[in-house]
């Protein structure tokens, strides 16, 4: 079934490519035809998962330094810019955090003091999982390192199969709200939405823009994950087994102590960014690098490299110069006039509205977070720009939208990382059983972030 779905996958692609570079595309030059042809394939084989997204990344940008539709340096550009050293440094931290063996003992810690029910364990997931957005700045890391903990409390509880599938899920499912709370929260998407918008952001207005709306998103997922997926018994939590593990970490070490410090300088320096001018991509960098150094760090070593994943790093860049080349061969101003309304709503809330079904409807078919911004957003960004509103507003509505939207894994990362019987132990039905109520979340939200924003003075 795989193996025909990714064939399916590379012939729709390609058939894309081809017929858009031979359809007569009116007011699409030559070179916008190749970009939009290419672009589409790309995100063809994104969506089928014909090759690891690196390999279908990769193609993309040889194809468009070879077909010329581009020059290197705007193919690469993103390499430039402060966001791909921004994701290095993050999982190079995320490491240290889980290595050092911290990040278990603040969760285990946190849930012999808070944990004692069904119910207390998926609140606890949320609350652990905004605790450690600040000190571990990708999703991933952090919903395996919570998930590991889950495990200790499944098997010491001896909670049925059926229910601990509903807390695996509960993990990947929290990390999807609350990782937008913060800039670092998710340190690739997050600033990378922040670079489309082509604004300067800091730590504390993210949070200021984006942290209220979303901590709102996040209690609606947890109750409605309390609601859809009741437990089959109750639960009763074996707190003297949580304590040995604790205990089995010994005495806070050197490593982890050195660890405290170096997060609790990157967290100073990421909200005071506004004040030292230093971009958070820099900072994060600085600080995974000086974790390595003798005497003040040691705490990385030669292997953790191999903890940055090298595709991760080409998808990125492949999906951050979609935005880039579309604007310099003329494809995104040719998508805003060929597919958008003709006309803008002088109601902001039917413009929040309008801008939410447009992006959920083209991430329902393309599958990417990242791919829908690099279309949509700067397509949405010229269709709003008579409004002379701040193209940050534009930015963030269309990112909260697909941010927080899925209804199969494949739509969002960190549910897909989560699915199967050895990660979160959860299937595609759990995803869609919250996927679709959740969807009715997202207008809410996007509504919210409106009527918030026009009182702090954003709109």
């Amino acid at each position: 079934m795989n193996k025909n779905k990714s064939v399916l996958g590379l012939i729709l692609g390609i058939a894309a490519a081809v017929l858009i570079n031979i359809l007569p595309l009116e007011g699409l030059s030559s070179k916008g035809k190749m970009c939009l042809g290419l672009t589409l394939m790309t995100v063809v084989f994104w969506a089928f998962q014909i090759v690891q997204s690196g390999y279908a990344s990769g193609l993309y940008l040889a194809l468009l330094v070879i077909f010329q539709v581009a020059e290197p340096a705007v193919v690469f550009s993103p390499w430039i810019g402060s966001t791909m050293y921004l994701v290095i440094g993050a999982y190079l931290i995320a490491s240290a955090v889980k290595s050092s063996g911290l990040g278990e003992r603040i969760a285990y810690g946190f849930i012999i003091k808070f944990v004692s029910s069904y119910k207390s364990i998926i609140i606890s997931i949320f609350a652990l999982t905004f605790i450690l957005s600040v000190l571990i700045p990708h999703p991933w890391p952090r919903a395996f390192l919570i998930m590991s903990v889950m495990t200790v409390v499944i098997k010491s509880a001896k909670i049925p199969k059926e229910d601990a599938i509903k807390i695996g899920f509960a993990v990947f499912a929290a990390s999807v709200p609350v990782s937008m709370i913060f800039l670092t929260g998710d340190s690739v998407i997050n600033p990378l939405a922040v670079q489309a918008s082509g604004m300067t952001v800091s730590w504390i207005q993210w949070f200021v823009y984006m942290g209220p709306p979303n901590i709102v998103a996040s209690i609606i997922t947890c109750i409605l994950l309390l609601v859809l997926f009741k437990p089959s018994q109750e639960v009763r939590i074996n707190k003297e087994e949580i304590k040995e593990k604790l205990n089995a970490l010994g005495p806070i070490s050197d490593i982890e102590k050195r660890t405290i410090v170096w997060l609790a300088i990157a967290v100073i320096l990421w909200m005071t960014d506004s004040i030292h001018g230093i971009n958070i991509g820099w900072i994060t960098l600085l600080i995974a690098m000086l974790m390595s150094f003798p005497l003040i760090g040691g705490i990385l070593t030669p292997k953790q490299w191999g903890e940055v994943p090298v595709h991760v790093l080409l998808f990125l860049t492949a999906a951050m110069t979609i935005g880039k080349v579309g604007a310099v061969t003329g494809m995104n101003t040719w998508i805003a006039e060929t597919i958008l309304p003709s006309s803008i709503p002088s109601n902001p809330y039917v413009l929040a509205a309008i801008i939410a079904v447009i992006s959920i409807g083209i991430h329902m078919v393309l599958g990417s977070v990242i791919a829908v911004m690099g279309i949509a957003i700067p397509a949405l960004l010229i269709f709003t720009e008579p409004m002379g509103i701040s193209p940050i507003i534009t930015t963030l509505l269309v990112y909260s939208a697909i941010g927080i939207h899925y209804i199969l894994p494949f739509h969002h990362l960190n549910i897909l990382v989560g699915q199967g019987e050895e990660n979160g132990m959860y299937s595609q039905k759990e995803a869609m059983r919250l996927g679709i109520p959740l969807t009715i979340v997202i207008f809410v939200v996007v509504l919210v972030e409106v009527a918030y924003w026009q009182i702090i003075g954003l709109f």
